[in-house]
Parts: structure tokens; sequence; C-alpha cells
């Protein structure tokens, strides 16, 4: 068994060996040795969704492939690839992402698997960035898929259940600039009396609480493109709700030195640097966490942050911080924003795994029964009931066996799930 653990240290692998091909031929020996694999990706889950009895496969060691097209719209980069290295390679390039995760730590083809998003209105998930990837099944069989194709909706968020993606083709777009702000302790009801003014108010939006007060905010991190048509707007949006601007760096766990955060105060910088929360060069978050999230359609929001504001004194105790961001809907069929426009409440948990879990089916009870838990994060939510909230479930367990007919792929987190 290996020793190996994810990134928060709250899973030990139970694989039996972890190996790191240099190069396709030797990833596709691999796999022709046959029995249980997974692929494992930067380790930011936080579950077992990457767990198997057999061999982890890590591809991180293949030859790295960065790609722009000819007319300057996508680029072609590797699975293993974390978007903190590719995203200066873009900007060089006058290039640019739609959107970043909060951390830049994260590699690409784990990200998408998993549905893993930033935060805006008007921006998808990072999966619905993707318009192509490049597949290799545990038969050996390479197939390439691109948007438009039969099986490309059904195979961006896989949850690793298709095989080993070697490289993805994202969408780009001129490079830009990105200044953020953040504004303290707004009042909770107005807030949510104007929600969708407020999520809309900047390029990306995110709402920090600790739930140790249930009448206040305790920061809202605006980060606005430029040149920016609305400042006046924000101004006066926050006067409104009580906001006061912070007139030093903040870190969104109330307390932490901010040193690991992106630049603040209105400093205008390059998207890269400004999109996530936190830097490329630090341990982002708090390190030793666990970390859950639930993702409502934009019409239940409201009735899903007032549930978990009934919750404030059970969750209070457990937690770092709570975190509420936006996700415009998507096609993809596993993406919990399939269908609909999002809103992902996440949770940054102290590392007492047990208690969480013990309170996870309160949560999960309060919230609406159209909210679907985030793939790669802690939830206890009955996998049978997980899956009936995903209308094309059945269309992507039948993928899954066409791309796996012996289910070498399949491990206790997609067997939960009915795959």
């Amino acid at each position: 068994m290996s020793s190996e653990r994810n990134w928060a240290g709250n899973l030990t692998y139970r694989a039996s060996a972890v190996a790191h091909p240099e190069s396709v031929d030797e990833l596709d020996a691999l796999l022709a040795q046959g029995g249980p694999v997974r692929v494992l990706g930067s380790r930011h889950c936080f579950n077992d969704i990457a767990d198997t009895e057999g061999v982890l496969l890590a591809l991180d060691r293949l030859p790295s492939v960065f790609e722009v097209n000819a007319d300057r719209t996508a680029v072609r980069v590797s699975g293993a690839a974390r978007y903190g290295d590719i995203a200066p390679l873009l900007d060089a390039e006058g290039l640019a992402l739609a959107n970043l995760a909060s951390l830049p730590h994260i590699s690409v083809a784990g990200a998408v698997a998993t549905g893993t998003h930033g935060s805006g209105d008007a921006i998808g998930s990072l999966a619905s960035a993707v318009r192509g990837l490049t597949i290799l099944t545990p038969s050996g069989e390479t197939r390439r898929l691109e948007r438009g194709d039969a099986d490309f909706d059904g195979a961006v968020v896989s949850l690793g259940a298709l095989g080993a993606v070697l490289d993805v083709t994202l969408d780009v777009e001129p490079t830009y600039e990105i200044a953020q702000h953040v504004f303290e302790h707004p009042d909770w009801d107005a807030v949510l009396a104007d929600f969708d003014e407020v999520t809309s108010i900047g390029t990306s939006v995110s709402l920090f609480s600790t739930w140790e007060r249930t009448d206040v905010i305790d920061q809202i991190w605006v980060k606005q493109r430029l040149p920016e048509a609305r400042e006046a707007a924000r101004v006066s949006l926050f006067e409104r709700l009580g906001a006061v601007a912070a007139v030093s760096k903040r870190h969104p766990i109330l307390g932490v030195d901010p040193i690991a955060c992106t630049e603040q105060l209105g400093v205008a910088g390059p998207w890269f640097e400004r999109l996530p929360h936190f830097r490329l060069d630090f341990t982002p978050s708090a390190g030793a966490e666990i970390q859950s999230e639930y993702l409502v359609p934009r019409e239940d929001a409201v009735a899903a942050i007032q549930a978990v504001r009934t919750l404030a004194g059970q969750i209070a105790p457990l937690l770092l911080v709570n975190e509420i961001r936006t996700v415009r809907a998507d096609s993809l069929w596993l993406s919990p924003s399939y269908g609909t426009d999002a809103v992902g409440l996440h949770f940054t948990w102290k590392p007492d795994e047990e208690a969480v879990r013990a309170l996870l089916p309160t949560i999960e009870a309060a919230l609406p029964a159209t909210a679907r838990p985030h793939w790669g994060k802690v939830f206890t939510l009955d996998g049978a009931e997980t899956r009936s909230r995903y209308t094309r479930g059945d269309d992507f367990a039948a993928l899954a066996a066409r791309y796996d007919p012996d289910r070498r792929l399949v491990n206790p987190y997609l067997e939960r799930l009915g795959l």
C-alpha cells in the first residue's frame, strides 16, 4: 500500500503503487499490465475520487505541451499542467483565460474533471473553457474529442472515469488586467435583498463569512476587469450595504497573514495575478484543512444561504471560512452548473474530519434538494441521491462503459454513484 497522501493530508491513498510515466508509451505500457488503475492529479481533492487499490498514475512527468493555435483563440496544454504554470506563458503571448479558480496550484485535467470553478455571473466553470481533449483509455486507445462531438459534453467533467487525459485545448482571449477590492462587514439582510446586484458588481465576486456573526458578512472580494465602467455603482452599492473598504490587504480566513494572497486595494495587475485568491509561490488557504462545497441553481441561492445561516451556531466552531461564488450555466453532463446558472457555497473546515462528516448530513438536509456537491470535496449525500440530481447521469454511465468496459477505472467512489 502507498503511504502517499493528498495535499491537505486528510487522505492516505490505498494504492499499491504510484507510477510516474515519462512518456505516453510508458503510460500505455503501464495500462497494458491490467488491474485497477486511476489517474492522480495535483492531489487537491479531499475525498477518495482518485483512489484505487491498484496503481495510481501521475502524469506530471510526461512531456510538456503548450501550443497556441494559428488564429490565437485556443491553447493546447498538458493535462497535468498546473494553471499557475501555463498562465504566465499565455500572458507572455498576449493571451488569457476567462477565469481561474481561487488557487492556481491545481492541474488542468483534474480541475476540469471535477467541475472546479472560479467566480463570476457571466463566467462558466473551468471545464466550460475546454474545446478539446485527448484521452488514453485503459485499453490503450487514444480518443480525441472536440466541442460539438457526440461524446464531448459527457467526456469533459469525467470524474476520471474515462481514461488518462493527455492534453486539453482551452479557449483563450487577449490578455487583460484586473483590480481587486475588498469590502468588510456589509449587512447580510441587505446583501440577500440585493443578491443579484451584489454578485454582478464585478467580474468576479466572492462573499466570505466565518458565521461567528449572522448579521454581517466578514468580507466581499470584488475582482474587476479594466478598464472599469461601474466604479461609481460599486461604491454606491457597498455604501448602501453598510460596508467599508478594507484599508490593508486581507486573507479570506480572519486573522491569517495575507502574504499568500494576490494583491488587493485596487492595484491593477495581470489577470493571472488577480483572479486567484492565492499566489502560486505560497501554500494556499490554511494548508491543513477539509473542504466541502454545494452548488445550487441561482433561483435557490438565497434559500440555501438562509439555510446555512440558521445553522451558524453548529457550523462556526468547525469552520475556517465559508465562501459564496457564482458560476454561469453550461451543457457538460456532470458539471454542477449543468443546465443552470449556479451559486456555490464552499466550506473550508478545520482539520477535524470526523466532526465535519457528522455535521454535513445536517447541512445537506437543510439545503434545497437541487444542491449538487462538488465532486472533489467531502460530502456525505447518498451516492444514488447525488446521481439523481444530474439528468444525464445514465448517459454518462453508458459513456463510461464504452470507454472502460472492463471497469478498471471504477473505484469505491464511482461505485457509490452507481457508475
